[in-house]
Protein backbone atom coordinates (compact mmCIF):
# COMPACT_ATOMS: atom_id res chain seq x y z
CA UNK A 1 0.00 0.00 0.00
CA UNK A 2 1.26 3.34 -0.88
CA UNK A 3 2.04 5.75 2.30
CA UNK A 4 1.22 9.38 1.67
CA UNK A 5 1.05 12.19 3.81
CA UNK A 6 0.83 15.92 4.01
CA UNK A 7 3.55 18.63 3.67
CA UNK A 8 3.26 22.08 4.19
CA UNK A 9 6.40 24.37 3.57
CA UNK A 10 7.67 26.39 5.83
CA UNK A 11 7.00 30.52 5.52
CA UNK A 12 9.75 31.89 4.02
CA UNK A 13 10.23 35.40 3.26
CA UNK A 14 9.97 36.36 -0.63
CA UNK A 15 13.67 37.35 -1.21
CA UNK A 16 14.51 33.65 0.61
CA UNK A 17 11.96 32.17 -1.07
CA UNK A 18 13.53 33.19 -5.06
CA UNK A 19 16.72 32.50 -4.15
CA UNK A 20 15.95 28.83 -2.91
CA UNK A 21 13.06 27.75 -5.01
CA UNK A 22 14.12 27.98 -8.53
CA UNK A 23 14.29 26.09 -11.89
CA UNK A 24 18.18 26.50 -12.56
CA UNK A 25 20.27 23.71 -12.17
CA UNK A 26 22.53 25.44 -10.36
CA UNK A 27 21.62 28.27 -7.41
CA UNK A 28 24.44 29.89 -5.40
CA UNK A 29 23.43 32.17 -2.55
CA UNK A 30 25.76 34.54 -0.68
CA UNK A 31 24.25 35.30 2.64
CA UNK A 32 24.64 36.99 5.84
CA UNK A 33 24.56 34.79 9.03
CA UNK A 34 20.98 34.28 10.25
CA UNK A 35 19.29 35.24 7.01
CA UNK A 36 17.58 32.42 6.44
CA UNK A 37 20.01 30.15 3.76
CA UNK A 38 19.99 26.86 5.99
CA UNK A 39 16.46 26.78 7.01
CA UNK A 40 15.14 27.61 2.96
CA UNK A 41 17.67 25.16 1.91
CA UNK A 42 16.18 22.04 4.40
CA UNK A 43 12.87 23.07 2.84
CA UNK A 44 14.18 22.71 -0.73
CA UNK A 45 16.22 19.73 0.12
CA UNK A 46 12.96 17.42 1.87
CA UNK A 47 10.88 18.85 -1.13
CA UNK A 48 12.98 17.53 -3.56
CA UNK A 49 13.17 14.01 -1.41
CA UNK A 50 8.93 13.99 -1.24
CA UNK A 51 9.27 14.36 -4.60
CA UNK A 52 11.86 11.74 -5.39
CA UNK A 53 11.72 8.00 -5.86
CA UNK A 54 12.49 5.10 -3.69
CA UNK A 55 16.16 4.54 -3.01
CA UNK A 56 16.96 7.97 -4.69
CA UNK A 57 20.03 9.79 -2.25
CA UNK A 58 20.11 13.62 -1.77
CA UNK A 59 23.02 14.92 0.38
CA UNK A 60 23.49 17.90 2.50
CA UNK A 61 27.50 18.85 3.26
CA UNK A 62 29.39 20.81 5.41
CA UNK A 63 32.83 21.63 5.82
CA UNK A 64 33.31 19.31 8.84
CA UNK A 65 31.18 16.70 10.90
CA UNK A 66 29.90 18.55 13.62
CA UNK A 67 28.48 21.03 11.10
CA UNK A 68 26.61 18.34 8.96
CA UNK A 69 25.51 17.08 12.55
CA UNK A 70 23.75 19.94 13.43
CA UNK A 71 22.23 20.28 10.04
CA UNK A 72 20.93 16.70 10.75
CA UNK A 73 19.15 17.73 14.05
CA UNK A 74 17.57 20.20 12.82
CA UNK A 75 15.86 18.54 9.94
CA UNK A 76 15.13 15.82 12.50
CA UNK A 77 13.63 17.51 14.87
CA UNK A 78 11.81 19.98 11.95
CA UNK A 79 9.65 17.25 10.31
CA UNK A 80 6.93 15.39 11.53
CA UNK A 81 8.13 11.91 13.14
CA UNK A 82 5.75 9.57 11.21
CA UNK A 83 7.42 10.46 7.79
CA UNK A 84 10.99 9.49 8.72
CA UNK A 85 13.42 6.53 10.17
CA UNK A 86 16.35 8.36 11.22
CA UNK A 87 19.79 6.73 11.21
CA UNK A 88 22.17 8.75 13.62
CA UNK A 89 25.44 6.83 13.31
CA UNK A 90 25.26 7.56 9.69
CA UNK A 91 23.27 10.72 9.40
CA UNK A 92 20.33 9.65 7.41
CA UNK A 93 16.69 10.34 7.63
CA UNK A 94 14.85 7.91 5.22
CA UNK A 95 11.51 9.09 4.36
CA UNK A 96 8.18 6.98 3.70
CA UNK A 97 8.46 7.14 0.28
CA UNK A 98 11.90 5.34 0.21
CA UNK A 99 14.13 8.38 -0.58
CA UNK A 100 17.13 9.03 1.45
CA UNK A 101 18.89 12.22 3.02
CA UNK A 102 22.82 11.91 4.21
CA UNK A 103 24.25 14.58 5.99
CA UNK A 104 27.86 14.17 4.95
CA UNK A 105 31.52 16.14 5.97
CA UNK A 106 33.77 17.79 3.41
CA UNK A 107 36.76 17.03 5.52
CA UNK A 108 37.84 14.15 3.44
CA UNK A 109 37.04 14.80 0.09
CA UNK A 110 37.58 10.97 -1.48
CA UNK A 111 34.66 9.33 0.64
CA UNK A 112 32.78 11.38 -1.53
CA UNK A 113 32.93 9.65 -4.40
CA UNK A 114 31.10 6.95 -5.95
CA UNK A 115 27.33 7.57 -4.97
CA UNK A 116 24.60 8.50 -7.62
CA UNK A 117 23.00 11.47 -6.03
CA UNK A 118 20.25 13.35 -7.33
CA UNK A 119 19.94 16.59 -5.44
CA UNK A 120 21.87 18.59 -2.83
CA UNK A 121 23.40 21.18 -0.80
CA UNK A 122 26.57 22.29 -0.50
CA UNK A 123 26.52 24.30 3.30
CA UNK A 124 29.22 26.81 4.54
CA UNK A 125 30.66 26.75 0.97
CA UNK A 126 33.52 29.17 1.68
CA UNK A 127 34.65 27.09 3.78
CA UNK A 128 34.43 23.90 2.24
CA UNK A 129 37.46 22.38 0.74
CA UNK A 130 37.10 22.88 -3.12
CA UNK A 131 38.14 18.82 -3.97
CA UNK A 132 34.91 17.77 -1.87
CA UNK A 133 32.83 20.26 -4.18
CA UNK A 134 34.67 18.58 -7.14
CA UNK A 135 33.39 15.38 -5.62
CA UNK A 136 30.04 16.31 -5.00
CA UNK A 137 30.05 17.74 -8.78
CA UNK A 138 31.18 14.30 -9.82
CA UNK A 139 28.14 12.36 -8.09
CA UNK A 140 25.35 13.75 -10.00
CA UNK A 141 26.74 13.60 -13.52
CA UNK A 142 24.53 10.44 -14.26
CA UNK A 143 21.39 12.11 -12.15
CA UNK A 144 21.56 15.79 -13.94
CA UNK A 145 20.62 16.53 -9.97
CA UNK A 146 20.16 20.18 -8.88
CA UNK A 147 22.31 21.41 -6.70
CA UNK A 148 22.35 24.49 -4.11
CA UNK A 149 25.55 26.20 -2.75
CA UNK A 150 25.16 28.82 0.27
CA UNK A 151 27.14 30.06 2.55
CA UNK A 152 28.83 33.22 4.37
CA UNK A 153 31.40 35.53 2.29
CA UNK A 154 34.85 34.55 3.57
CA UNK A 155 37.28 36.30 1.08
CA UNK A 156 37.55 36.27 -2.63
CA UNK A 157 40.30 33.21 -2.50
CA UNK A 158 37.92 30.09 -2.47
CA UNK A 159 35.99 28.33 -5.39
CA UNK A 160 33.08 29.33 -3.72
CA UNK A 161 33.63 33.22 -4.15
CA UNK A 162 34.56 32.52 -8.15
CA UNK A 163 31.45 30.13 -8.52
CA UNK A 164 29.52 32.93 -7.52
CA UNK A 165 30.75 35.56 -10.20
CA UNK A 166 30.77 33.23 -12.86
CA UNK A 167 26.62 32.56 -11.81
CA UNK A 168 26.33 36.83 -11.22
CA UNK A 169 28.07 37.00 -15.26
CA UNK A 170 25.28 35.22 -16.50
CA UNK A 171 25.72 31.49 -17.05
CA UNK A 172 22.44 29.89 -18.24
CA UNK A 173 22.15 26.78 -15.93
CA UNK A 174 23.05 29.28 -12.60
CA UNK A 175 21.10 31.81 -11.03
CA UNK A 176 22.89 33.83 -8.50
CA UNK A 177 21.28 35.56 -5.14
CA UNK A 178 22.55 37.77 -2.16
CA UNK A 179 20.52 37.87 1.32
CA UNK A 180 22.21 40.50 3.48
CA UNK A 181 21.51 40.76 7.08
CA UNK A 182 19.01 43.71 5.93
CA UNK A 183 17.16 41.44 3.72
CA UNK A 184 16.39 39.38 6.63
CA UNK A 185 15.40 42.25 8.62
CA UNK A 186 12.88 42.97 6.49
CA UNK A 187 11.46 40.17 6.11
CA UNK A 188 10.97 39.52 9.16
CA UNK A 189 13.37 37.17 10.77
CA UNK A 190 15.78 39.27 12.45
CA UNK A 191 15.93 42.07 14.96
CA UNK A 192 17.22 45.43 13.07
CA UNK A 193 18.68 46.43 16.54
CA UNK A 194 20.93 43.25 16.04
CA UNK A 195 22.28 44.59 13.22
CA UNK A 196 22.77 47.84 14.37
CA UNK A 197 24.77 46.00 17.73
CA UNK A 198 27.27 44.16 15.05
CA UNK A 199 27.71 46.95 13.39
CA UNK A 200 28.99 48.39 16.21
CA UNK A 201 30.77 46.06 18.36
CA UNK A 202 32.49 44.50 14.84
CA UNK A 203 35.38 45.45 12.66
CA UNK A 204 33.91 46.83 9.71
CA UNK A 205 35.58 44.82 7.70
CA UNK A 206 34.15 41.60 9.81
CA UNK A 207 30.51 43.17 9.93
CA UNK A 208 30.40 43.65 6.43
CA UNK A 209 31.45 39.99 5.62
CA UNK A 210 29.15 38.47 8.47
CA UNK A 211 26.06 40.74 7.75
CA UNK A 212 26.41 42.62 4.06
CA UNK A 213 27.94 39.36 2.54
CA UNK A 214 30.41 41.83 1.19
CA UNK A 215 34.36 39.77 1.09
CA UNK A 216 37.20 41.58 1.70
CA UNK A 217 40.36 42.36 0.12
CA UNK A 218 42.41 39.63 0.86
CA UNK A 219 45.75 40.76 -0.98
CA UNK A 220 45.25 38.96 -4.17
CA UNK A 221 44.06 41.39 -6.14
CA UNK A 222 46.42 44.22 -7.72
CA UNK A 223 44.52 47.04 -7.93
CA UNK A 224 42.86 47.21 -4.65
CA UNK A 225 39.00 46.74 -3.85
CA UNK A 226 38.57 50.34 -2.49
CA UNK A 227 40.12 51.67 -5.22
CA UNK A 228 38.24 50.04 -7.96
CA UNK A 229 35.24 51.67 -6.04
CA UNK A 230 36.26 54.55 -6.25
CA UNK A 231 36.66 54.82 -9.80
CA UNK A 232 32.89 53.66 -10.38
CA UNK A 233 30.98 56.25 -12.28
CA UNK A 234 28.35 56.66 -14.69
CA UNK A 235 29.62 55.67 -18.68
CA UNK A 236 30.06 58.90 -19.74
CA UNK A 237 28.38 60.15 -23.36
CA UNK A 238 31.20 62.18 -24.50
CA UNK A 239 33.47 61.00 -27.75
CA UNK A 240 35.92 58.09 -27.57
CA UNK A 241 39.47 59.20 -27.47
CA UNK A 242 40.95 55.70 -27.71
CA UNK A 243 39.86 52.39 -27.50
CA UNK A 244 41.19 48.89 -26.39
CA UNK A 245 40.10 45.82 -27.85
CA UNK A 246 40.39 42.30 -26.24
CA UNK A 247 39.96 39.83 -28.81
CA UNK A 248 38.05 36.42 -27.96
CA UNK A 249 40.34 33.36 -27.77
CA UNK A 250 37.85 30.15 -27.35
CA UNK A 251 34.90 30.56 -24.84
CA UNK A 252 35.99 34.12 -24.23
CA UNK A 253 34.33 37.36 -24.96
CA UNK A 254 35.71 40.35 -27.43
CA UNK A 255 35.71 43.34 -25.35
CA UNK A 256 36.00 46.95 -26.27
CA UNK A 257 36.46 49.56 -24.37
CA UNK A 258 36.90 53.58 -25.18
CA UNK A 259 38.09 56.10 -22.73
CA UNK A 260 37.12 60.07 -23.52
CA UNK A 261 39.13 62.81 -22.99
CA UNK A 262 39.50 62.67 -19.86
CA UNK A 263 39.90 59.07 -18.73
CA UNK A 264 36.39 58.01 -18.39
CA UNK A 265 34.69 54.87 -20.19
CA UNK A 266 32.13 56.38 -22.94
CA UNK A 267 31.88 52.93 -24.80
CA UNK A 268 31.70 49.38 -23.88
CA UNK A 269 30.99 46.62 -26.49
CA UNK A 270 31.08 42.78 -25.36
CA UNK A 271 30.05 39.88 -27.71
CA UNK A 272 30.51 36.81 -29.10
CA UNK A 273 31.12 36.63 -33.76
CA UNK A 274 32.78 34.99 -35.82
CA UNK A 275 35.92 36.45 -36.94
CA UNK A 276 34.94 38.36 -39.83
CA UNK A 277 31.96 39.70 -38.36
CA UNK A 278 33.93 40.49 -35.29
CA UNK A 279 36.43 42.26 -37.65
CA UNK A 280 33.27 44.34 -39.41
CA UNK A 281 32.26 45.13 -35.84
CA UNK A 282 35.54 46.48 -34.43
CA UNK A 283 36.04 48.61 -37.67
CA UNK A 284 32.26 50.26 -37.22
CA UNK A 285 32.50 50.88 -33.95
CA UNK A 286 36.30 52.60 -33.61
CA UNK A 287 36.29 54.61 -36.84
CA UNK A 288 39.51 56.46 -37.20
CA UNK A 289 40.19 56.89 -33.13
CA UNK A 290 43.38 55.83 -31.93
CA UNK A 291 42.59 51.58 -31.12
CA UNK A 292 45.17 48.92 -29.38
CA UNK A 293 44.22 45.94 -30.21
CA UNK A 294 45.19 42.63 -28.44
CA UNK A 295 47.48 40.90 -31.29
CA UNK A 296 48.43 37.77 -29.76
CA UNK A 297 48.03 34.42 -31.47
CA UNK A 298 44.70 34.68 -33.84
CA UNK A 299 44.87 38.21 -32.96
CA UNK A 300 47.44 38.96 -35.76
CA UNK A 301 45.61 38.24 -38.88
CA UNK A 302 42.54 40.21 -37.29
CA UNK A 303 44.90 43.11 -36.58
CA UNK A 304 46.20 43.18 -40.15
CA UNK A 305 42.43 42.97 -41.66
CA UNK A 306 41.40 45.95 -39.32
CA UNK A 307 44.77 47.85 -40.56
CA UNK A 308 43.77 47.31 -43.99
CA UNK A 309 40.50 49.20 -43.42
CA UNK A 310 40.91 51.65 -41.18
CA UNK A 311 43.88 53.77 -39.95
CA UNK A 312 44.60 53.86 -35.92
CA UNK A 313 44.95 50.23 -34.78
CA UNK A 314 48.12 49.19 -33.17
CA UNK A 315 49.26 45.54 -32.34
CA UNK A 316 49.59 44.39 -28.34
CA UNK A 317 51.61 40.79 -28.19
CA UNK A 318 50.42 39.67 -24.50
CA UNK A 319 53.22 37.52 -22.99
CA UNK A 320 54.10 37.53 -19.56
CA UNK A 321 56.55 40.11 -19.05
CA UNK A 322 54.25 42.68 -21.14
CA UNK A 323 51.15 41.90 -19.23
CA UNK A 324 52.53 42.57 -16.09
CA UNK A 325 53.74 45.58 -16.96
CA UNK A 326 50.23 46.77 -18.95
CA UNK A 327 48.19 45.67 -15.47
CA UNK A 328 50.20 47.84 -13.38
CA UNK A 329 49.75 50.73 -15.63
CA UNK A 330 46.44 49.79 -14.82
CA UNK A 331 46.26 49.47 -10.80
CA UNK A 332 48.41 53.09 -11.12
CA UNK A 333 45.53 54.82 -12.98
CA UNK A 334 43.11 53.12 -10.69
CA UNK A 335 44.58 53.50 -7.06
CA UNK A 336 45.21 57.47 -8.99
CA UNK A 337 41.78 57.98 -9.64
CA UNK A 338 42.59 58.67 -13.59
CA UNK A 339 39.90 56.30 -14.92
CA UNK A 340 36.45 55.68 -14.45
CA UNK A 341 33.73 53.04 -15.82
CA UNK A 342 30.42 52.19 -14.86
CA UNK A 343 28.93 49.28 -12.66
CA UNK A 344 28.76 45.75 -13.99
CA UNK A 345 30.85 43.37 -15.26
CA UNK A 346 33.89 45.79 -16.04
CA UNK A 347 33.79 46.26 -12.00
CA UNK A 348 33.01 42.78 -11.54
CA UNK A 349 36.01 41.80 -13.29
CA UNK A 350 38.55 43.94 -11.53
CA UNK A 351 37.58 42.88 -8.49
CA UNK A 352 37.92 39.36 -9.14
CA UNK A 353 40.93 39.77 -11.04
CA UNK A 354 44.11 38.12 -9.20
CA UNK A 355 48.04 38.03 -8.80
CA UNK A 356 50.39 36.03 -7.47
CA UNK A 357 54.75 36.02 -7.69
CA UNK A 358 56.71 33.87 -9.32
CA UNK A 359 59.98 32.62 -9.55
CA UNK A 360 60.09 34.81 -12.76
CA UNK A 361 57.96 37.59 -11.35
CA UNK A 362 54.23 38.88 -10.74
CA UNK A 363 51.67 36.56 -12.89
CA UNK A 364 47.95 38.50 -13.68
CA UNK A 365 44.85 36.28 -14.32
CA UNK A 366 41.35 36.04 -14.01
CA UNK A 367 40.27 33.30 -11.61
CA UNK A 368 40.50 29.74 -13.21
CA UNK A 369 37.20 29.49 -15.43
CA UNK A 370 35.68 33.21 -15.00
CA UNK A 371 37.06 35.88 -17.66
CA UNK A 372 39.63 38.74 -17.53
CA UNK A 373 38.44 40.28 -21.43
CA UNK A 374 37.26 43.34 -19.83
CA UNK A 375 40.06 44.28 -17.76
CA UNK A 376 42.09 43.59 -20.87
CA UNK A 377 40.56 45.76 -22.91
CA UNK A 378 40.60 48.75 -20.06
CA UNK A 379 44.38 47.88 -19.69
CA UNK A 380 44.89 48.49 -23.44
CA UNK A 381 42.76 51.20 -23.53
CA UNK A 382 44.37 52.96 -20.69
CA UNK A 383 47.96 52.28 -22.96
CA UNK A 384 46.54 54.03 -25.22
CA UNK A 385 45.20 57.02 -23.43
CA UNK A 386 47.47 60.42 -24.12
CA UNK A 387 47.26 62.74 -21.40
CA UNK A 388 45.87 65.86 -22.71
CA UNK A 389 47.15 67.94 -20.02
CA UNK A 390 49.65 67.90 -17.33
CA UNK A 391 47.39 67.18 -14.63
CA UNK A 392 43.81 65.64 -14.55
CA UNK A 393 41.38 63.54 -12.53
CA UNK A 394 38.44 61.92 -13.58
CA UNK A 395 35.08 64.21 -13.75
CA UNK A 396 31.92 63.03 -11.72
CA UNK A 397 29.45 63.58 -14.55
Amino acid sequence: MTKTFEYQRPWLYDKQLAAIFHEKRYGLIEASTKAGKTTGCMAWLLERSILGKPNQNRWWVAPVYPQAKIAYRRLKNGIPRQIYDAHDTDLRLSLINGTHIWFKSGEKPDNLYGEDVYDAVIDEASRLREESWHAVRSTMTQTRGRIRIIGNVKGRRNFFYQLCRKAESGDPDMEYHKLTAYDAAAGGVLDPAEIEDAKRTLPEDVFRELYLAEPTDDGGNPFGIKAISDCVAPLSTRPPHCWGIDLAKSHDWTVCIALDEYGAVCRFERFQMPWQETISRIAELVGDCPALVDSTGVGDPVLEALQKIRRGFEGFKFSATSKQQLMEGLAVAIQQRKISYPEGVIVMELEQFEYEYTRTGARYNAPEGLHDDCVCALALAVSKFSVPRADFRIRRL
